[in-house]
């Protein structure tokens, strides 16, 4: 069968999307992209969307930006993929996705791309459709613009040790305020506070398909392994649930074990694993 690689459009992006239905928890952050552009305004919507092509019809998927993600992809759109991106050279600041698709990816583009400041070969996909059988902790809450300046060195300070370094760094602190207000304005931001201080907080980073993919969860170092982070995360599951989707998500290294158990104990099961390659 003849194939290509190509951008999307309208067309084919329709046939994306029922790629992604058939595992909306695994397609979560490339459904929010898509409904993103759905609801702005873009001369070229779909230029960060390539498509591998079999006799017209769409097999795979490499959404591209600040992360790389692919997206149903076989061996031979991997290979296909990465010969692209190897023209480009990197751009991104990330690639995530499923597993065995990132680990071949990677090793397709290590020699040209590399080295990576940090791989994270394995982390656990989560999910959770109902509530929580825990007793939630009902001093959780919606952030509000009022919780901006308390709540922003507590992002700041999650992003970095997970990730590895600032947001704020290189000037990156108004983009990052922004997109902390971005989340408290769209009701995606939870916090739970002991009088002026955030103790926890979470967020949903993306939402697309039916499913809220969580982020950023961080219990200040003071409440740690005093039991505040499972009553929490079962409050956020709530709000999730009754409020976003029908399905909550998030992803976790597979060496946090006190997470793990954590989220396992709120009821969260392993779906999926994923992998992420960090610049």
């Amino acid at each position: 069968m003849a194939h290509e690689i190509r951008t999307l459009d309208s067309s084919s992006i329709q046939q994306l999307q029922s790629i992604i239905e058939r595992d909306p928890v695994r397609h979560c952050y490339v459904a929010a992209r898509i409904a993103a552009i759905h609801g702005g305004f873009f001369r070229n919507p779909y230029s960060d969307f390539l498509g591998y092509f079999d006799d017209g019809h769409l097999k795979s998927a490499l959404v591209l930006g600040a992360n790389v993600v692919p997206v149903n992809t076989s061996t031979m759109a991997r290979q296909e993929f990465a010969q692209v991106l190897r023209r480009q050279g990197r751009r991104c600041s990330s690639i995530v996705g499923p597993q065995e698709e990132v680990s071949e990816l990677w090793r397709l583009l290590n020699d040209s791309w590399g080295p990576a400041r940090a791989v994270r070969d394995s982390q656990l996909m989560m999910s959770i459709d109902q509530r929580s059988n825990i007793e939630p902790d009902d001093l959780v809450r919606y952030s509000t613009v009022r919780d901006l300046e308390a709540l922003f060195p507590a992002c700041v300070d999650m992003f970095t040790h997970e990730v590895g370094k600032s947001p704020v760094a290189h000037g990156g602190g108004p983009a990052y305020r922004n997109r902390i207000n971005e989340l408290i304005s769209s009701r995606r931001s939870f916090i739970r506070t002991n009088g002026e201080q955030i103790i926890f907080k979470a967020e949903v980073g993306s939402l697309g398909a039916g499913v809220a993919q969580i982020q950023g969860v961080w219990v200040h170092p003071d409440y740690r392994g005093k039991g505040l982070a499972a009553p929490a995360m079962a409050s956020v599951v709530r709000f999730i649930l009754d409020d976003l989707a029908p399905n909550a998500s998030l992803y976790v290294n597979d060496f946090n074990f006190p997470a793990i158990a954590t989220y396992k104990r709120v009821g969260f099961q392993v779906v999926d694993t994923f992998s992420t390659v960090l610049f």
